[in-house]
């Protein structure tokens, strides 16, 4: 039986409609995640930890980013429940407002020079909110792609909530890089770096427009008249695929590493210890995304042809060995050296990310498929989103040396391999 040989002919919508909704949906959402990550290395320190030493208020200011990544699970249980419950479609609109009020809630939430130590309370709290709505965020986007793909396609489809993250993070960055150029220094930590977060309310309209418009996956429409909906599905996940939730998020823990590594650690080490350009970095993060796009894009066609397994294994291998060669590249301080370590790293993440946007989904039960690879991805965002900038921080103020930030990228990519192997081949399940 091929993918959708059993369900009764109803009408689909195209391509196109389905990869503008998957994909604006992500992109606003990675780039409302991505603007803090931005904010978090270059002025939220001084902003809401000002009576902090650098190095102390840096980590603070990281710690307020890794908060988000905690969330995110919490995030991903709720917002599965009721998309393996009532469907899709409504628990993206859902995590779309949910993400995109709490970004311009940060955008006008006043520093500690005017309300004192309850403004980084409430920038925790908003940063947690905006964790669970991005947790419910990517598996929605994901199962809209894959569960409308036609056989044979599923990795095609399912490229365009993968490149989302690419099309934030250059929105994202390409502001802060324009606010850097126009605004003095002093302008953009007063008030400059709040204009991203603030503007984020214009793409959430746009986004919640374009969702409104798809319909409900016929996968899901098919369980829902076969009466095949869990009453709690989360629970049946955990009684029946436990294993392949942490087997999941180990793979994807070497995608946030190379990512969050490559973009909010490098950024503050690039321009405060090598003593590179604010301007400089964000242009050379956003040249290695454009990598980062290229690498999603291939590795996700190649995954329908070689299967998504071994075309994840490729792109973990190379990670693996670009640990330890990343940090001496960028400890030349030239400039084309500091660009390719990025590229290397953030291309190479773009191998794994790209076929992850079918392999999880296909990994998990329709009746709770949601839940499980919404988890899955989240729970390697702890792992591999959270803990590195923290983890960089911390060796860099102890004197170890960026070549352990290396080694430590290498290791996670050694923990991914091992969980990939462990997993099985899906590119010729049916859904």
């Amino acid at each position: 039986m091929r993918q959708h040989d059993s369900f009764p002919p109803r009408p689909t919508p195209s391509r196109s409609r389905i990869a503008a909704a998957s994909l604006i949906g992500t992109a606003i959402e990675f780039y409302d995640f991505y603007i803090y990550g931005t904010a978090a290395a270059l002025v939220l320190n001084t902003a809401f930890f000002p009576e902090m030493d650098p190095v102390a208020g840096s980590l603070a200011a990281f710690s307020t980013f890794a908060v988000a990544f905690i969330s995110r699970p919490l995030g991903s249980a709720v917002f599965g429940h009721w998309g393996d419950r009532i469907g899709r479609k409504s628990m993206l609109v859902v995590s779309l407002l949910v993400m995109g009020l709490s970004t311009v809630a940060i955008g006008l939430l006043p520093g500690y020079a005017a309300i004192g130590v309850i403004a980084p309370v409430l920038l925790v709290l908003l940063r947690f909110t905006q964790g669970i709505g991005l947790g419910g965020e990517w598996g929605g986007a994901a199962l809209l792609a894959t569960e409308h793909a036609p056989p044979g396609k599923r990795g095609l489809y399912a490229m365009f909530p993968q490149l989302g993250p690419s099309a934030g993070f250059i929105v994202a960055n390409g502001l802060f890089l324009v606010l850097g150029e126009t605004l003095s220094d002093g302008q953009f930590e007063s008030w400059g770096w709040r204009l991203p977060f603030v503007g984020s309310l214009l793409l959430v309209i746009v986004g919640l427009y374009v969702r409104l418009k798809i319909s409900e996956t016929p996968v899901f429409q098919a369980a829902m008249d076969q009466r095949r909906i869990a009453r709690v599905p989360f629970a049946g996940l955990m009684r029946h695929q436990w294993r392949r939730v942490l087997l999941g998020a180990g793979a994807m823990t070497i995608a946030y590493t190379l990512f969050y590594t490559a973009t909010t650690y490098c950024l503050a080490y690039g321009t405060d210890v090598l003593e590179i350009s604010k301007t400089t970095m964000l242009a050379l993060s956003m040249i290695g995304v454009v990598f980062m796009a290229a690498g999603t894009v291939v590795s996700a066609m190649v995954s329908d042809r070689l299967g998504r397994r071994r075309t994840l294994i490729t792109g973990v291998i190379g990670a693996i060995v670009w640990g330890l060669v990343m940090f001496p590249l960028m400890e030349t301080r030239v400039i084309f050296l500091v660009g390719l370590a990025l590229a290397g790293a953030l291309g190479l993440m773009g191998l794994v990310f790209g076929p992850m946007g079918a392999y999880l989904p296909e990994l998990f039960n329709t009746e709770y498929r949601y839940s499980g690879s919404s988890v899955a991805y989240s729970l390697g965002g702890v792992l591999g989103g959270a803990v590195p900038p923290l983890v960089a921080t911390s060796m860099q103020a102890s004197g170890l040396g960026a070549l352990a930030v290396g080694g430590y990228v290498s290791a996670m990519a050694v923990l991914s391999l091992l969980c990939l192997l462990a997993l099985p081949e899906t590119g010729d399940r049916t859904l």
